[in-house]
């Protein structure tokens, strides 16, 4: 069991700190993506499909993201999940929150093949100019109907009832206000449609939170530290700990008017997956 517990976490580790620590893992069926690693110093530019909006948010948050943008990419099998639990289908208009990368986003773009639509916003225009990127490295016709767009999760650019299912990867824990994030994430849904967010589960488990710790401690931060990046991931063992836990984002999604909300712990307890329905 703890070993099982430890190669989740691994997994759940950019895999460009980590590659020499962990395997790809795959499920059948499904294609691996390549991953795309840039250099901080690389001119990347945003795909023609890409818009620009004005960002409300924490500048501190959003200059820490900006920095490590090159190197946050986190392609495993719980992105894969998340996709899965949103309900998206051919055809529908999708939106992928916090996408970062991209890697959510190109997951979706499948679901929802060429006739679909899939939004990806960010508030780091690294992390977009990243996901355009490796946009044009991947020639699939359904990566045409992806439109990247920097803006705020507090203030979501789209009218009500937009979007037939969201995703969110590992970024309501970094939202400055999570209620309202939440209520805009409700605001632009469907009736019947789903949000699925997927992050680090806050345990009460006492076993599991020590595994956190010591795996963020011992080889997240020491191995960000061959790229300069150590102060960034401590970052990662606060944010946790300041999350909420799985019956705490039920709740959330319900005060926020969500007709149905269940959390699926996975990874052994280290992940969670918020699955609301409007």
């Amino acid at each position: 069991m703890a070993q099982f517990i430890l190669t989740s976490f691994i997994k759940a580790i950019p895999a460009s700190l980590v590659h020499w620590f962990c395997y790809q893992q795959k499920l059948p069926g499904m294609a691996s993506m390549p991953l795309f690693l840039g250099s901080p110093s690389a001119p990347y530019q945003l795909h023609s499909g890409s818009r620009k909006l004005p960002v409300r948010c924490a500048d501190e948050r959003q200059a820490l993201f900006s920095r490590i943008a090159p190197v946050y990419d986190n392609h495993r099998i719980w992105k894969r999940m998340a996709v899965s639990w949103s309900g998206a289908k051919m055809g529908d208009r999708v939106l992928d929150l916090c996408c970062g990368s991209g890697d959510l986003t190109f997951l979706l773009s499948r679901k929802v093949g060429p006739d679909g639509k899939v939004s990806g916003l960010d508030f780091s225009g690294e992390q977009l100019a990243i996901a355009s990127s490796r946009q044009l490295l991947l020639p699939k016709p359904c990566n045409e109907n992806i439109e990247w767009i920097e803006g705020d999760a507090l203030n979501l650019p789209f009218s009500d009832g937009y979007f037939d299912a969201i995703t969110m990867g590992y970024g309501l824990r970094n939202v400055i206000d999570r209620p309202k994030a939440m209520g805009e994430m409700f605001r632009v849904l469907k009736l019947g449609s789903k949000v699925s967010i997927l992050d680090f589960n806050k345990s009460n488990e006492q076993f599991t939170t020590s595994v956190q710790d010591w795996m963020i401690d011992n080889v997240v931060v020491p191995v960000a530290a061959l790229y300069g990046l150590s102060k960034e991931y401590e970052y990662l063992k606060t944010s946790i700990k300041s999350f909420l836990t799985g019956k705490e984002l039920e709740e959330l999604a319900l005060e926020a008017g969500f007709s149905d909300a269940r959390h699926f712990v996975i990874g052994g307890g280290l992940m969670g997956n918020l699955v609301a329905t409007r």
